[in-house]
């Protein structure tokens, strides 16, 4: 079997989206397997894969992808009435208020605006699977800005201060109510601790390649380590983080870190945001049109202290019509480092997962904004016909 052949099947309309998949895995070897899923209005309407050791079930790490899925089970405590958003994290969490952060909201910490993105002298590798572990280092850590002046991207620890206040408020872990609130009921191949039956159906994510030329001066232009890229993304231990190896760490799989222990695939990404704006299965949407407005609305736009330019986010999520301009002020969800993307559109009814095995060497991932157009014309042209019927 080829590795560029495509499997899968699209609705009547979709067409395009796999000849736009095609070209992507025809012209990047690189992807070592890849897979496209979306639903419209709770309906598939495209499922594909390419590779030689891909299938439809295929599960790799989503990395950050993650943080959707970890924003959903917030939206859903904020919904019942459990969480507030604007309340201090030290109210639940006392030992957080040291070093100057007693002010520092939970919206703080979904908008990355508390400065809290990693510590002084970094994590071990070993620390980072365990949001328990982060959190108890991260409570006596000063901000790395004032909190609330500006936003920058805590990549591997932003969560696990989420996942502390969960499971102060909820008495249970944010991986516990995923798996019973919105994984289980929707039989979602999307994971935050991966058991250990599944693990035949995981293939590792794969280190990313390039020219020696392109390789060095991609390095060259990269912040240090001890700068606030550098500390958001984990590289400011000793040595620092190996991103390919850490996502795939058995015990990071196992303990589902909120930040980026994910596992997942294309469908299982697709189908928690179909679940979470239209429904799956005859079921009603997981949250209520205020709590999508709430979650989807910008709020740290313009330049990310991190990341640059690149940083646009909502509530938890990443703000995806910022990203996005053919889709709705409202769209949200999250990409990830390994080269994952998904998101939903509450307007149009669009919701989209795609995972890839191979890191890329930059971060940079251009078959995002093509296969993410394909699906969106799609999308419009189907409206378009159904408005003319």
């Amino acid at each position: 079997m080829s590795s560029t052949e495509v499997h899968g099947t699209v609705a009547d309309g979709f067409e395009a989206v796999r000849e736009a998949f095609a070209a992507v895995v025809a012209e990047d070897e690189g992807t070592a397997g890849a897979q496209v899923a979306a639903y419209l209005h709770g309906r598939p309407v495209v499922d594909l894969w390419a590779g030689d050791e891909v299938a439809g079930d295929t599960l790799t790490g989503v990395y950050s992808s993650t943080k959707g899925a970890a924003t959903l089970v917030v939206a859903l405590l904020v919904q019942d009435g459990r969480l507030e958003l604007d309340e201090p994290v030290a109210r639940h969490w006392p030992e957080f208020a040291a070093a100057g952060k007693d002010r520092i909201t939970l919206r703080d910490v979904l908008t990355h605006r508390s400065g809290v993105i990693g510590v002084d002298g970094g994590f071990s590798a070993g620390e980072l699977a365990d949001d328990r572990v982060i959190a108890a280092r991260l409570a006596g850590q000063r901000p790395y800005w004032r909190p609330g002046s500006a936003h920058g991207y805590g990549g591997f620890v932003t969560f696990a201060i989420v996942a502390e206040v969960v499971r102060r408020v909820a008495g249970r872990s944010l991986p516990e109510l995923f798996e019973e609130r919105v994984r289980a009921p929707y039989g979602l191949d999307l994971h935050l601790g991966l058991p250990e039956a599944l693990e035949d159906r995981y293939r590792e994510v794969l280190p990313g390649s390039a020219a020696p030329g392109e390789l060095a001066a991609f390095w060259a232009s990269v912040p240090g380590p001890h700068s606030l890229t550098g500390i958001g993304y984990g590289l400011n231990s000793t040595p620092p983080l190996d991103q390919v190896a850490f996502v795939n760490t058995r015990r990071v799989r196992a303990l589902g870190q909120a930040s980026a222990g994910g596992v997942g695939n294309a469908r299982g990404l697709a189908g928690m945001y179909a679940a979470a704006v239209s429904g799956l299965d005859g079921r009603p949407p997981l949250l209520a049109p205020e709590v999508l407005g709430e979650f989807g609305m910008p709020h740290s736009t313009g330049s990310d202290l991190v990341t640059g330019p690149a940083g646009q986010y909502a509530l938890g999520f990443q703000a995806k019509g910022l990203r996005y301009p053919f889709l709705s002020a409202k769209a949200f969800g999250h990409n990830g480092s390994a080269g994952s993307e998904s998101f939903a559109d509450p307007i149009s009814g669009l919701a989209f997962g795609y995972t890839r095995r191979r890191f890329s060497f930059n971060w940079s991932y251009p078959e995002h904004d093509l296969l993410a157009a394909a699906v969106h014309r799609a999308v419009t042209s189907a409206a378009s016909r159904s408005s003319e019927q």
